[in-house]
This record gives structure tokens, C-alpha cells and sequence, in this order.
């Protein structure tokens, strides 16, 4: 790995110090009032940046590197949903987009009026159209979103398979594995026949696609022994205790996997994994915040924390 990244590592690890401490969300879940809490959020101004602050700071480290725009796939699918639904029932798609984005999100709002999609990112052209056709044949929403969610796995994983990165080649499949998990376990709690589940799920090296949408047919409790089995055994139990737990789970591998990056002295990949930091920092905010607004216990409330990358 060459050193072109040195400086922006350098400064990720500067950052890095900024972060939420374990002994800052403490005091954040104990704060006596909301006056409180969010005064303890304005003392640390690292906690106010937004992620597109942040990926437009690490973007300026890395202005050409391809990699890091993975991080962003899911927001960008999302957004080609929004747009194609608003499109379709004549709504502004604007109040739907989420940021940071790849392209700018109008542009697929655009390119469904047109139906020419040369202005969007490759790897979401094809999906573009075939999602447009699918939707406007069949005026199926979930039909439309469940491709349009497979085609971003496979986006991803597509664009990890041309990187050298052994680290973004994980981050995919982790994504993926934990998205097939959910559909699959949702399928088999709606009893969803086995040519369904197998249209929505991705597929990886990890859980093959087919085996998966069997199982999830058979019923919860085979889907969550084969998960066991193919060395998912966390995950499995997470999702016996709860769907909220398992979602923790995700994220919590996720996050395991960014702590790899910190021996990397050179790479983009602390950069990559600094992001993954900020996003689940993020969470951790709205989790909490959202928690003394229901009145939840401190227990309740650390049981949902995410893993912290400091």
C-alpha cells in the first residue's frame, strides 16, 4: 500500500481522539434534562458534525478514490427509490433524499422523467431502468424496492471484487450477509413462499442464497439453525432475543471490522472506517435522545448502544 494517504491518515487519527468516550455517553444517558443533554452535545464540537461533513472532509483527503464512494452506495439506492416513487405519485422527492449522496439526488429524479439515465452513476443505470419498467408494469412499491435493494448488494459487492482492499471487500459482504439475514428471517415470520425469498435475497460466499431462501422457508427456527451452522451463531442469537438486537448486532460487526483498519498506517481504509465511526456515533445520539423522550431506564438504554470505535 502506498503512502499517498498518509497525511489524511495522520489527521483521521487526530480525530479519532474527538470521538464520544465511553464516560461521555454515560453522562449523555444520566443527563438530569434535555437542557442538559444537549449542552453536553454543544461541548463537544466533534459530536455536532454531520456525516456529510464528514465524508465531504474525507473526500478532500481522497478525491479520487473510488473505494471509499462503497461507504455511500446504500444512500445513493435509497435515494433512486425516492425518486422513482415521487416520480410515479407526481410528489417532491426532495423530503426523501438522504445525504451524503455519489450524484446528486435529482439527477435520478431526472433521469425517470427523461428515461435517459447517462447522468447517473454506472453501476445504477441498468437498475434505474429495469426498476422504472418493473414498477410502472406491475405499480408494485415493494416489488420495486426489494430489487432496488438486491441491486445495491450486488452493487456493492461488484465494485468491493475490484478492489484491493481486503478490508471494503469485507465491509460489502458484511452488509450483505446482515441484509440477507433480515429478509430472509422477515420472510420466514411472514411465511413468504420459497421463489419470494429467493427474488429478494443477494447471495455471498458466507450464506448461499438458495439454502438460505430454503431454510427461511421451513420456518424461523431452521433459518436461525442454519445461520448457527455457517458460523453465524451471534447473529442467530440476536435475533432470538429481538429484531432491535439483531440491528445492534449489524452494526456491531460492522464496527469490529473498522477497528481492523486502525493498524493501517498508510491506506484509505482508516478513512473508510472513520466514517463508519461518525455514522455509528450518530446513532448512538439519536438512540439515546430518543430514549429519554420515551421515558426508557438507563438499562434499556445501554442495551442499545452501539460498539464505540474509541
Amino acid at each position: 500500500m502506498g503512502t499517498e494517504y498518509a497525511s489524511a491518515v495522520a489527521a483521521v487519527r487526530a480525530m479519532e481522539c474527538s470521538l464520544l468516550s465511553p464516560a461521555d455517553i454515560e453522562q449523555l444517558i444520566s443527563a438530569d434534562s434535555a437542557e442538559d443533554f444537549n449542552g453536553l452535545i454543544e461541548s463537544k464540537k466533534s459530536a455536532q458534525n454531520t456525516l456529510i461533513e464528514v465524508w465531504e472532509m474525507l473526500r478532500s483527503y481522497a478525491p479520487d478514490n473510488e473505494e471509499l464512494k462503497i461507504l455511500l452506495y446504500r444512500n445513493d439506492f435509497h435515494n433512486l427509490k425516492a425518486a422513482l416513487k415521487s416520480v410515479i405519485s407526481g410528489r417532491n422527492a426532495e423530503n426523501y433524499f438522504v445525504y451524503p449522496s455519489n450524484f446528486e439526488p435529482k439527477l435520478a429524479s431526472e433521469a425517470f422523467t427523461s428515461k435517459d439515465y447517462s447522468e447517473l452513476p454506472e453501476y445504477m443505470r441498468k437498475t434505474a431502468s429495469e426498476a422504472y419498467e418493473l414498477l410502472t408494469e406491475t405499480m408494485d412499491g415493494q416489488l420495486s424496492d426489494s430489487f432496488i435493494d438486491k441491486a445495491a448488494l450486488k452493487a456493492m459487492i461488484s465494485s468491493a471484487d475490484k478492489c484491493k482492499s481486503s478490508f471494503i471487500r469485507k465491509y460489502a459482504e458484511l452488509t450483505a450477509v446482515c441484509s440477507d439475514i433480515k429478509i430472509a428471517y422477515r420472510c420466514a415470520l411472514m411465511g413468504k413462499s420459497l421463489k419470494f425469498t429467493g427474488s429478494a435475497l443477494c447471495g455471498t460466499d458466507k450464506l448461499e442464497k438458495d439454502a438460505l431462501a430454503e431454510v427461511s422457508a421451513e420456518g424461523t427456527e431452521a433459518l436461525l439453525g442454519y445461520i448457527e451452522e455457517n458460523g453465524f451463531e451471534d447473529a442467530a442469537e440476536a435475533l432470538r432475543e429481538s429484531p432491535a438486537q439483531f440491528e445492534k448486532w449489524c452494526d456491531d460487526v460492522l464496527m469490529e471490522l473498522a477497528e481492523t483498519a486502525r493498524s493501517s498506517p498508510f491506506g484509505y481504509e482508516p478513512l473508510a472506517a472513520y466514517y463508519i465511526a461518525k455514522e455509528a456515533e450518530i446513532k448512538n445520539i439519536r438512540i439515546i435522545k430518543v430514549c429519554r423522550e420515551s421515558g426508557s431506564d438507563k438499562n434499556t438504554v445501554m442495551e442499545r448502544m452501539r460498539k464505540l470505535y474509541v
